[in-house]
């Protein structure tokens, strides 16, 4: 199946007095570009994400953000002592008192500011890892299925392009030989004109010469060639951006020869609406991956 570089994707979890939330979006790129942006007390989850990521991915520049919140209760719940430390400090700050009598005690707010003063019963980073490593899983899960439905559409509009263009090719096709031998007749009448002397076989010649230089044949076998090659790539599906984008490139060049090898306004008329056609399937598949 194709797949879009083009993604998104989002795994909420709730733990308790805690609540982890994910996002995965991605754009185009010629390559793999991981943007992490974690909150402070996720930020040692990096390494696992950057593994899960680049194992599942192969193109896109692809942003990551991990978040930790604290709940509602949480945040109004009743503050909890750490009557152990309290008493430390109490005895630690009597001690100090005794030996400086000058000394200022210290305060509430300082009191309250000491680290471990307030105690914390939220989710150590240790505790939260299986957590993030579980959303991870789900996220890429909903992030590739996202990728997959955007690459269906892709190859639907590609598809539909190239059908275009083998209605053109083989609109073409047939008046080619009819062209060519109008062209000829129409150059042996004016060679006849221009120069008297010229003997019937350097007319026929020249006149068969220049046939060959707008003979386009070979030009429409390789775009039947191309096309069919991006129709069996469609549906073999997979990692397929580069090559569906390097057959662009063949097909532009076999459109822009057959414009200039063109001998009828009907030909020329073809490689203009086949290198539209052309353009269009090249901005979609630089979204694929």
């Amino acid at each position: 199946m194709i797949l879009s570089m083009t993604g998104f994707a989002v795994a909420h979890r709730e733990l308790g007095r805690v609540s982890l939330h994910m996002e995965l979006r991605s754009v185009n790129s010629r390559f793999l570009d991981l943007v992490f942006r974690l909150g402070d007390d996720v930020r040692q989850a990096e390494p696992a994400l950057r593994e899960k990521l680049t194992a599942r991915l192969s193109r896109g520049k692809v942003e990551c953000r991990l978040a930790l919140q604290k709940n509602d209760e949480a945040a109004t719940g009743p503050m909890q002592l750490n009557g152990g430390l309290l008493a430390q400090l109490e005895s630690a700050q009597t001690s100090v008192l005794e030996r400086f009598p000058g000394a200022q005690p210290m305060s509430v707010t300082e009191l309250l500011r000491w680290p471990g003063v307030l105690s914390d019963d939220s989710l150590g980073f240790d505790d939260l890892m299986p957590s993030i490593v579980e959303m991870a899983d789900a996220a890429l899960d909903e992030f590739l299925a996202s990728r997959r439905r955007e690459g269906e559409k892709l190859a639907g509009v590609i598809r539909e392009r190239v059908s275009g263009m083998r209605t053109l090719v083989e609109q073409v096709a047939p008046r080619i030989p009819e062209i060519v031998q109008a062209y000829q007749t129409k150059l042996t009448d004016r060679l006849r004109e221009a120069v008297d002397t010229l003997d019937e076989d350097r007319i026929r010649q020249e006149v068969a010469v220049f046939a060959q230089r707008i003979d386009v044949d070979e030009e429409l076998d390789r775009l039947r060639t191309h096309m069919d090659e991006v129709e069996r790539i469609l549906k073999k599906g997979g990692i397929a951006g580069k090559r569906l984008d390097f057959l662009m490139q063949e097909l532009n060049r076999e459109a822009n020869t057959l414009a200039s090898k063109s001998a009828g306004t009907d030909v020329t008329a073809a490689a203009m609406e086949l290198k539209v056609l052309i353009e269009q399937m090249r901005e979609q598949v630089q979204n694929i991956e």
